[in-house]
């Protein structure tokens, strides 16, 4: 079975690592369901999942860009968590 994927990252420098990732998921009905056979995850859990391949999709892929973690690169900020708008604490969990 081949270990690889069609995707890419952009890296920032000074150690803020990934700030966009990008990647192409499985299309491949037979290949997906033999994997959820293999994992003996619930089929059902995923029929929306696998309908989707099945009658109607187009290969396809997507990019996230992590916000905080680009702006903590761009503005010099030494923690991700000064430049998140409604950080999560010991004491605020919902924002």
């Amino acid at each position: 079975m081949p270990r690889t994927v069609l995707n890419n990252d952009c890296l920032a420098p000074e150690g803020y690592g990934e700030i966009i990732g990008g990647s192409q998921r499985e299309d491949d009905y037979d290949k997906l369901l033999a994997r959820i056979r293999a994992e003996k995850l619930p089929e059902e859990a995923y029929s929306w999942y696998l309908d989707l391949r099945k009658y109607g999709t187009f290969v396809h892929a997507g990019f996230g860009l992590g916000v905080e973690r680009t702006v903590a690169w761009i503005c010099g900020i030494p923690h991700i968590r000064e430049a998140i708008a409604f950080p999560r604490t010991l004491y605020r969990l919902w924002p």
